[in-house]
């Protein structure tokens, strides 16, 4: 279970304090698909970098399974690490390394025996149907393709948890439904526990269980997704789930 508890985020500027987060309490259970969703500059992005401390907070707790990870040592913080994974926008691959080779990166950081790595990166490549691109770089891949590679490297380390940050944002719609298709199949035959974060509501209402919307740095509601989708209370909410054009006049003025 991921606990937050009055998280604080802010960041130091030549004008002051910026804040990202503000008293952030969020309880994000095992085995759920929980969906964290604002819109650009809400701080969604910097919440979920807290969780695995990417991102120090400024104040609060981060708990994972009862510990609370800000304090830990740095080599107690690598060791949570390979229970956490993460898949990004960009994708992060290493250029340079095939796919078989970016899958069982983390394993050689961990290591893990080349046998047994091989093993595990042909499994995941079996269970992200990129079995037959193993040879092959990522820049002989398609987006979608090297989302699939990152997914099933953020897999090796057999993590309780995953974190996807925008992890669709760059992709077209028919392939962001087969990797949020792929992701609801991980964590109903893995048990993962699995985050999203995203600017989408009709990524959340595909894939996630719970959902907890941001709005300037803070928790404006959450709840289970037919819940907030039914009867969204917050004014953010209610614009997220049901955009309007905006005013002529309003879109030109930047």
């Amino acid at each position: 279970m991921i606990e937050l508890k009055h998280l604080r985020k802010t960041y130091d500027s030549s004008r002051g304090g910026i804040t990202a987060l503000e008293d952030i309490d969020l309880t994000i259970r095992d085995g759920e698909i929980y969906g964290i969703i604002g819109l650009s500059g809400a701080g969604k992005s910097t919440l979920v970098r807290c969780i695995n401390l990417l991102e120090k907070p400024t104040g609060g707790q981060v708990l994972i399974d009862g510990q609370e990870i800000t304090k830990l040592s740095g080599k107690e913080l690598l060791r949570l690490r390979r229970r956490i994974g993460m898949i990004f926008q960009s994708f992060n691959l290493m250029e340079q390394r095939s796919v078989f080779r970016n899958v069982t990166y983390p394993l050689e950081i961990a290591g893990v025996s080349r046998a047994e790595a091989k093993a595990r990166a042909e499994e995941l490549l079996e269970l992200v149907g990129l079995s037959d691109r193993s040879g092959s770089y990522p820049s002989q891949l398609s987006g979608g393709q090297k989302q699939r590679v990152a997914i099933a490297r953020a897999l090796a380390t057999r993590p309780s948890y995953l974190l996807c940050d925008e992890a669709t944002s760059a992709l077209d719609p028919n392939t962001t439904r087969s990797i949020l298709d792929l992701l609801k199949r991980i964590n109903a035959s893995l048990g993962v526990t699995i985050v999203v974060i995203t600017h989408e509501m009709r990524v959340i209402e595909r894939i996630c269980d719970k959902v907890a919307v941001l709005d300037a740095s803070r928790i404006a509601e959450e709840g289970t997704v037919g819940e907030v989708l039914a009867d969204p209370r917050s004014e953010i909410a209610r614009e997220l789930i049901l955009p309007w054009p905006k005013p002529e006049a309003e879109r030109k003025e930047v």
